[in-house]
C-alpha cells in the first residue's frame, strides 16, 4: 500500500531559506504570519493529510462515488473526514478575515494544496472547488452575495462548483446554450445543461453554491455576450439556512479513467433561481478569477501527485532486490543489491527528485506574488507580482501537469509488473494525475494562451516581469566561481528562451499558425528555464549553509547541490530540443490535407 509523508523539511527550506517567506509577517494585514507560526501551522496540515486523508485515498479510489436518483454519495469515510477538515478551519486559512477567513497567506495556501493533493487529490477537490467560487464571489459579487455566501463557503458549510462546459462545447465557450431570463424581483431563471463538474453533487456540506455561465436573451454573440450567475442547490430561507429545492439536479456522474472518489457531474438547470455576479455580459472577467485560481490549483495538483509517487518509488527502489551493481555487489548480505543501485532506476528517481523540488520552490514562489498583489502598500510592486502571477500561470499549469504526469508513470516503472498491480496503488496516481493535464484549459490552450495573450500583452511588459530579475540574479551569481557549474547552463538556456521569444513574436505576427505550432515546446522552455533558475537560487542557499556549518544537516544541503547538478545536466538540455523544434515552423504540420490523415 502507498504511504506518505509531508515533506516538511524541504517546505521549511524553500519558504524560509530560499524565499524569504518571513518578509510576508513586513505586509500589511499579515503581521501574525511568521514563520514560527506557519510552522506549527503546517505541521497540523501534515498531520491531516498523512492521518485523515491519505488513509481514504486508496479506498476511495476503489470504491468511488455512488449515484441513484440525483443523489451522490462520497466514499466511505470522507463525510467524516471533510467533518474534520472543516473543524479545523482549513477551508478559510487564507481568506478574508472579514468572512471569517483566517487570513494567512496565499503561500501558506499553496503548500496546504500541495499536501492535500498528494495525500488524496480526489478529496482535495471538494474544498479546491468551494475555493475558487469563494475568490470569484469575492472579487465580483455584490456586497449582499457577499455577506449571505461567503461566510458560509468559508466555514465549509457550504462548498461551490464552477459550471462552464456544456455537451457540444469545451474551452469554446461562445458557443454555449444556457440561457438566463430576468425575473421581476432582480433574480434570474437559469436553463441549460452543463458537463464535467467537478464536485456538483455530494454529501459532504448542506448546500452547494453553482457558479453558472449563461447567456442573456440580448446577449451579443460569442464569449462577449456570456454572464455569470451564482445558483444555490438549495435556496437560503430567511435564517440563511438551505430551504427548498432550487432547479438544478444531477443528471449522472462520469465513469471515468481516475479521480474515482471526486464526482464528475452532469449538472441540469430547469428554471434554476440565480443572481447576477458582475455585470450583465462580463462573466468572463469574473469566471477567470476562478479559473486562473483553479488553473494554478490544477499545477499543485500535478507537483502532488508527482511527489507521492517519487516517494514511494523511492522506498521501493531501496527494498527491492534485483540483480547486482554493474560496478560491484553493494549488499554482499543479500541475493540481489537493491534496484536503486541501477543506473536507470537512479535517472528516474533523480528526474522525480529534481522536478518536484524545484517546482515546489516556482510554485510557493508564484504563491508569494499572489499575496505582494493582494498586501503590498506599493501600487508599482503590486502590479509588477500580478504580471509575474498572470505569466506563470500557464507555464505552471501545464508544465507542473505534465511533468506530474512523466514522474508518477516513471515511479510506476520503478516497480516493474508490481506497479501494474491495483494494490501497490502506483496505477492510481498515474490515473490521476492523467486528469490535470486535460481540464481547466488542456496544457496546449495553457501554451496558446502563454504565447498569444501574455507574451504580447502590454507590449511585453510581462515577460520583462521575469526577463529582468532572472537577468540580473545570473549576472551577479557568475561573480562566485563555485556556481559557474550551474550558471551557465542556466544562462545559456535562458538565452534560448530569450531567442524563442522574439522568434516566436515575429513569425507570429505574420503568421498566427506558426506561433501556434511553437507554443508547445516554448512553453516546455519557459517551465526549464524558470526551475532552473529555482535550482539556481536553492544551491546558492546550500553553499552557503555549508560554508557557515549547516547545524548538522550537511546531508541535506550536499543533497540539493548534486540534484541541481542532475537537473542542469541531464534535464536543462532538453531545452535544446525543443528550441530546434520549435525553429523548425509549422510547416510540417500544417501542409498535409485533412483527409490525407
Amino acid at each position: 500500500m502507498p504511504v506518505y509523508k509531508a515533506p516538511l523539511e524541504d517546505i521549511s527550506f524553500v519558504l524560509n531559506d530560499v524565499l524569504n517567506a518571513e518578509q510576508l509577517s513586513k505586509l500589511p494585514g499579515f503581521e501574525d504570519a511568521t514563520p514560527d507560526l506557519i510552522s506549527s501551522v503546517l505541521e497540523e496540515a501534515a498531520k491531516l493529510c498523512e492521518n485523515v486523508l491519505q488513509p481514504l485515498n486508496r479506498s476511495g479510489h476503489e470504491e468511488g462515488c455512488h449515484y441513484e436518483n440525483g443523489v451522490v454519495r462520497t466514499p466511505k469515510g470522507f463525510k467524516e473526514a471533510y467533518e474534520t477538515y472543516r473543524e479545523g478551519g482549513w477551508q478559510g486559512l487564507a481568506f478574508d478575515p472579514d468572512y471569517g477567513g483566517q487570513g494567512l497567506p496565499h503561500t501558506v495556501g499553496f503548500v496546504l494544496e500541495e499536501l492535500m493533493c498528494s495525500s488524496n487529490m480526489a478529496f482535495a477537490m471538494y474544498p479546491g472547488l468551494t475555493h475558487g467560487a469563494m475568490n470569484a464571489i469575492r472579487a465580483h459579487a455584490s456586497d449582499e452575495l457577499k455577506a449571505q455566501y461567503l461566510p458560509k463557503m468559508v466555514s465549509s458549510e457550504w462548498s461551490g462548483t464552477m459550471c462552464l462546459t456544456e455537451p457540444h462545447c469545451g474551452t469554446d465557450l461562445g458557443l454555449m446554450k444556457t440561457k438566463a431570463v430576468p425575473s421581476d424581483d432582480g433574480s434570474y431563471r437559469i436553463t441549460g445543461t452543463k458537463i464535467f463538474i467537478s464536485a456538483g453533487e455530494h454529501d459532504l456540506t448542506s448546500n452547494i453554491i453553482h457558479l453558472v455561465l449563461a447567456k442573456l436573451p440580448d446577449a451579443p454573440p460569442g464569449i462577449k455576450g456570456i454572464s455569470l450567475f451564482l445558483v444555490p442547490k438549495f435556496l437560503p430561507n430567511e435564517n440563511n439556512e438551505p430551504g427548498v429545492r432550487n432547479g438544478v439536479m444531477c443528471g449522472s456522474i462520469e465513469h471515468k479513467m481516475g479521480i474515482m472518489a471526486n464526482a464528475t457531474c452532469v449538472m441540469n438547470f430547469d428554471d434554476a433561481k440565480g443572481w447576477l455576479v458582475g455585470e450583465p455580459h462580463k462573466g468572463m472577467r469574473a469566471m477567470f478569477t476562478m479559473m486562473n485560481s483553479a488553473r494554478l490549483g490544477v499545477g499543485m495538483q500535478g507537483l502532488g501527485v508527482a511527489a507521492v509517487a517519487y516517494q514511494n518509488a523511492v522506498a521501493y527502489a531501496k527494498d527491492r532486490i534485483q540483480g547486482r551493481s554493474l560496478s560491484g555487489v553493494k549488499a554482499p548480505d543479500k541475493a540481489a543489491d537493491p534496484i536503486i543501485v541501477h543506473p536507470d532506476v537512479r535517472k528516474n528517481l533523480m528526474q522525480a527528485k529534481a522536478f518536484t523540488e524545484g517546482a515546489r520552490a516556482l510554485g510557493y514562489w508564484v504563491g508569494m506574488m499572489i499575496d505582494l498583489v493582494e498586501k503590498h502598500p506599493d501600487p508599482v510592486v503590486r502590479q509588477e507580482a500580478d504580471d509575474f502571477v498572470a505569466l506563470l500561470t500557464p507555464v505552471v499549469k501545464a508544465y507542473f501537469t505534465d511533468m506530474g504526469y512523466e514522474v508518477a508513470t516513471n515511479s510506476q516503472q520503478m516497480y516493474g509488473g508490481h506497479g501494474y498491480i491495483r494494490e501497490w496503488g502506483m496505477e492510481q496516481f498515474v490515473r490521476d494525475a492523467r486528469i490535470a493535464m486535460i481540464y481547466e484549459g488542456a496544457n496546449g490552450i495553457q501554451a496558446l494562451d502563454l504565447v498569444g495573450r501574455k507574451l504580447p500583452q502590454n507590449l511585453g511588459r510581462l515577460l520583462r516581469r521575469f526577463f529582468h530579475p532572472m537577468q540580473a540574479e545570473l549576472e551577479q551569481s557568475q561573480e562566485n566561481p563555485a556556481l559557474l557549474e550551474f550558471v551557465i547552463p542556466v544562462a545559456k538556456a535562458f538565452g534560448k528562451l530569450q531567442q524563442a521569444t522574439a522568434v516566436v513574436a515575429q513569425k507570429g505576427m505574420a503568421r498566427p499558425d506558426e506561433a501556434g505550432a511553437a507554443s508547445t515546446d516554448y512553453l516546455r522552455i519557459f517551465g526549464l528555464v524558470a526551475v532552473g533558475w529555482m535550482w539556481l537560487k536553492m544551491v546558492k542557499v546550500a553553499q552557503a549553509k555549508l560554508a557557515e556549518g549547516a547545524d548538522g544537516k550537511e546531508s541535506f544541503y550536499d543533497a540539493k547541490i548534486k540534484t541541481a547538478r542532475f537537473f542542469v545536466e541531464k534535464m536543462l538540455p532538453e531545452v535544446d530540443f525543443r528550441f530546434k523544434s520549435l525553429m523548425s515552423g509549422a510547416k510540417s504540420m500544417m501542409e498535409m490535407d485533412a483527409d490525407q490523415f
